[in-house]
Parts: C-alpha cells; sequence; structure tokens
C-alpha cells in the first residue's frame, strides 16, 4: 500500500505531538495578545524562508544568522506583534537579540536554538522591557491547548486568526503537520507582511526540511498577492521534532519524501488562501490562471501582474466582467503573447477567444463574480506548455481606509 492519506484535523501550530504554545499580552497592542511563543519538547531541526525585501528588518537578521550558527536546529519561536522592529537600526538588532536571550534564559536552552520574528509599523522601537517580561509570561504557561490564542497573538490588521493541521497517514506510518499564519496587507508574491509558522512530529534532516519548505512556499506563500507592496519581515519558519517516531528520507522519489510534500503543501495552500481572503477590506478571493504560456517563468509573470492590477482587481470588487483588462495587463506582461489565440474566461464563462468578443457571456461571468469566491483563466495563445497560478483579492474603499488611518 502506498497511498497517502491526508485529513484535517484540530490543533492548529500545536497539532502535532511534542509541541506547545502560549500567548499573552505585553503591553504592545492598546489591548489584546501581542506576543506568542511556539516551543517543541525535544530539539527540532528547523528551517527558513525569508523576506527579498532589501530594507530587511532586525529579527530576520538576526534569525537567519540563528539558523546558520545552529547548523538547523531550533527549540523556540517568539513572536510579538504590532511593532515590526524594522528599520531601526543598531537600536533594532540589540532589541531583537535581547529577545534571544530573555527566551533563552527562560526556556533554558541554547542562545542559538530561539528563532524569532515580529509584525506591525515599520520605524516603531521595540520596548525591550515590555517584550522581555511578556517572554518571562509566555514561558510559564506553555500548553499544547494554546494553539489558537497563539495565533490571535500575532495578528495584526488581521480579521480572524488562521490555523490549519493536517494528518498524514502513510504505509509507513502516521505524521501530523501543523500551522499558523498572519497577513492582511503588504503582500506580495516572494512574501510579504506575512509571518507563517509550521511544525511537523516527523523526523526531518535539515537539508531536507529546507528543500521541501522552499519548494512549498514557491507554489502557496509566493503566489499570493494582496497589494504587491513586499514588506521588511516576511518570515516562514519550519519545526520538525521527530515525536511520531516517522523519519523521512532524504530520496525525494520515496513515498514518505512525497507524503510530507503533500502534507505540507496542504497546510501551506489553506494559509495562504486564508491570508487573501482576509487581506485588508477584502470581500473576494480570486484564483489567477495563466496557462499557453511559453514557459512556467512566463505564466508566472503574466500571473503576477494580473493578480497585481489595481484596474483588475477593482473590477472584481465591482463584479465588472472587463476581460479586457486582463488581456492588457498580459499583453504589457513582457511575455510571449499571442492575441489572435488569446483566450480569457471568467468562472465558465468564455469571453474572448481567438480574437472574437463573446458579449453574451458577460451576464454569466457577472454572475460568477457576484460570489466571494471568483476564477480568471487567460490562454496567452503560444501554444506553449508553461502555466502558473496566483491567488489575489478585491479592492475595495475599505482597503484605502484601513492604511490611510493605519498608524493614526
Amino acid at each position: 500500500m502506498n497511498a497517502t492519506s491526508i485529513t484535517a484535523v484540530s490543533g492548529g501550530i500545536t497539532a502535532a505531538n511534542g509541541y506547545q504554545a502560549s500567548a499573552v499580552a505585553c503591553g504592545l497592542k492598546p489591548s489584546g495578545l501581542d506576543l506568542a511563543m511556539i516551543v517543541s519538547d525535544q530539539l527540532a531541526t528547523a528551517a527558513g524562508v525569508f523576506t527579498t525585501n532589501r530594507a530587511v528588518a532586525a529579527p530576520v537578521v538576526i534569525s537567519q544568522n540563528q539558523l546558520s550558527l545552529s547548523n538547523g536546529k531550533a527549540k523556540a519561536i517568539v513572536v510579538n506583534s504590532k511593532c515590526a522592529n524594522a528599520c531601526t537600526g543598531d537600536d533594532g538588532i540589540r532589541a531583537a537579540k535581547a529577545m534571544v536571550e530573555e527566551a533563552a534564559t527562560s526556556l533554558s536552552c541554547e542562545l542559538q536554538h530561539v528563532l524569532i520574528a515580529s509584525t506591525g509599523v515599520i520605524g516603531m522601537r521595540l520596548d525591550t522591557q515590555k517584550v522581555s517580561s511578556g517572554i518571562r509570561n509566555a514561558a510559564k504557561h506553555l500548553q499544547s491547548e494554546k494553539h489558537l490564542q497563539a495565533a490571535e497573538a500575532i495578528m495584526t490588521t488581521d480579521v480572524s486568526p488562521k490555523e490549519y493541521a493536517v494528518s498524514v497517514e502513510t504505509s509507513e506510518g502516521v505524521f501530523t503537520i501543523g500551522g499558523m499564519a498572519k497577513g492582511a496587507g503588504m503582500i506580495e508574491p516572494n512574501m510579504a507582511t506575512m509571518l507563517g509558522f509550521l511544525t511537523t512530529d516527523a523526523a526531518v534532516a535539515p537539508p531536507v526540511l529546507n528543500q521541501v519548505l522552499r519548494e512549498v512556499a514557491n507554489r502557496t506563500f509566493n503566489a499570493i498577492t494582496i497589494d504587491g507592496e513586499s514588506s521588511t519581515n516576511d518570515t516562514v519558519f519550519f519545526l520538525a521534532n521527530g515525536s511520531s517516531g516517522i523519519s523521512i528520507p532524504k530520496m525525494e522519489n520515496t513515498n514518505l519524501y512525497k507524503a510530507l510534500v503533500s502534507g505540507l503543501d496542504s497546510v501551506c495552500s489553506w494559509l495562504a488562501r486564508e491570508i487573501v481572503r482576509g487581506g485588508e477590506g477584502a470581500t473576494k478571493l480570486a484564483t489567477v490562471t495563466v496557462t499557453g504560456a511559453a514557459s512556467n517563468q512566463e505564466a508566472q509573470q503574466a500571473a503576477r501582474l494580473i493578480a497585481n492590477s489595481p484596474l483588475v482587481k477593482t473590477a472584481l470588487h465591482g463584479e465588472d466582467p472587463n476581460w479586457g483588462r486582463i488581456v492588457a495587463v498580459a499583453g504589457r506582461s513582457g511575455v510571449a503573447f499571442d492575441q489572435a489565440k488569446t483566450e480569457v474566461r471568467i468562472g465558465s464563462a468564455t469571453l474572448f477567444a481567438n480574437a472574437t468578443v463573446m458579449a453574451e457571456q458577460e451576464s454569466a461571468a457577472a454572475v460568477h463574480l457576484s460570489g466571494d469566491e471568483v476564477e480568471l483563466l487567460i490562454d496567452l495563445g503560444t501554444g506553449g506548455s508553461g502555466t502558473a497560478r496566483m491567488w489575489t483579492c478585491d479592492f475595495s474603499p475599505e482597503y484605502v481606509h484601513i492604511n490611510a488611518d493605519y498608524r493614526t
């Protein structure tokens, strides 16, 4: 029996065996939870992917260094919200190091085995006294039942916490993957103001964990956009502690390796879509699919531009089947494109194909756009096999209000 069964389970970030979490209010926010801690009962292997923004935040710098120092091992993750600790110079680095030191002391673990992340306002100084007090408090209240509170503590403008977990059943045994994420604005491919945290009770060597995380993140967290803005703090961590007794081999063609990829893809896809669904002011989750491209890379380039287009996104909000905007973006995307063979569909309604407008299909397309999940599809007409998928959302007046008033 080589079949793999993947089933959604409760428990979020602590669904996998051997993990605990906590969440506290340390005073960074005017009210509510603002600091979370995730701890593995035993030392875990660890992998991370980070922002590509050159204005990199202090916690990203420190965590990248931590993963290097530890050779891909970690015991704990500490996350604060409200303050990004970005563009804060040497003071920011000192504050990030203080988070690591306080957590290591509170948990009696090695310094290099603590990872950190921050989210919130750029340029704000992190109050180390408040954060240190919060870390000490969080370390005293770790429980496997605190997963939802941890997901709440990392939110900024998110409308709701995001957590998901799956049980992966294979012929060799069962292991679990859990996760939580935050993100609502400054979301653009190559990650964005999003934080993601993933755990598994499978045993995975650091090089394999890195490879799997990057592979899956590329088609999930790196395939979402809300506003085309890439942030300073983007971070996704993946811990694997081996508590299930299942060990993932290094060979990519093994059933267990494929099962790990499939399970992680299930968790990350769900979290990525929820980030977009809960985007600032969003009322619709849209899947943009590009086919008929000369290569997957060209398909991705076109899909990204369509998903980020303000004209396309405002048409989505207005439920206007304006297929011409999609064609126009594809035509300026800089990739191979044959207008005479291009096809555009909204839902199941074909609106443009072989240089022919099908106006009679617009009413069906408008009905599809009235839903809260919509699909935009374009074939670039090159005859190539390149394909790509992006998740995006509409632009609404509420998005402007949220971001105009974000600091005030």
